[in-house]
């Protein structure tokens, strides 16, 4: 087996765990021959490679992409991320701190950003109240 199969075999179960696998089979549904190489290099390298090294625990590295696609400016992902953070166990308390923290060294246009797009996640997924 090739270690670029190894390493799709490992991160597919951590891609469903932390995206939820409705959204990961959906995705792998929809890719056409041209879509499929970037689906199996993000699962082999983003998820087996990096998210399958047992060095750091996956509510640490959900705290480190919210923080990430914060700095890059990366709205969808960071939407994505949020529901894959809270799959990963972090409170709300948590993708808060983390949003803050990132807000302090990207700057207030990328928090407000992240916050908006954590905010409607949140509220979708029910871990935030509606505003009365």
């Amino acid at each position: 087996m090739s270690d670029d199969q190894a390493l799709f075999d490992k991160g597919m179960p951590i891609r469903r765990a932390v995206l939820g696998a409705e959204y990961v089979d959906a995705s792998m549904a929809k890719a056409d021959e041209f879509m499929m190489s970037f689906q199996r290099a993000t699962t082999a390298w983003a998820w087996g490679w990096a998210w399958g090294d047992p060095t750091l625990d996956r509510k640490t590295r959900s705290m480190l992409n919210l923080a990430m696609l914060t700095a890059l400016g990366r709205t969808p992902e960071i939407k994505l991320h949020v529901k894959g953070a809270l799959n990963n166990g972090l409170t709300v308390e948590e993708i808060k701190a983390t949003l803050l923290h990132a807000t302090a060294y990207c700057g207030i246009p990328a928090g407000l950003d992240a916050f908006k797009a954590a905010h409607e996640v949140l509220l979708a997924e029910g871990a935030l109240p509606p505003k009365a």
